[in-house]
């Protein structure tokens, strides 16, 4: 499985989103520590995601935030490096 498919797998199961995106961005980040070169077995480094999901309703931002890096610690350490992360409650622009 990749680090991508993981990513979806893991964000799915746990806030049963209305949408969810999962782009690799890897390769904008060459030279980077954590960019390519850095890259994990089956995966990236760098992503960017969008998720809708009623389970966050009523979280400020930093918790939405902290609850998608809460669910990911295998991810950040098998080599996920960074996550350009926006995170919606169903309804909000």
């Amino acid at each position: 499985m990749t680090m991508q498919e993981r990513i979806v797998a893991r964000l799915t199961e746990a806030l049963e989103p209305q949408a969810i995106d999962v782009l690799d961005e890897s390769d904008k980040h060459a030279g980077h520590v954590g960019g390519p070169g850095h890259a994990p077995a089956g995966g990236g480094t760098h992503y960017r995601v969008k998720v809708v999901s009623a389970k966050f309703a009523g979280l400020g931002r930093v918790a939405r935030h902290r609850l998608v890096y809460d669910l990911l610690p295998a991810e950040f350490a098998d080599g996920l490096h960074a996550l350009a992360l926006v995170a919606k409650a169903p309804g909000e622009a």
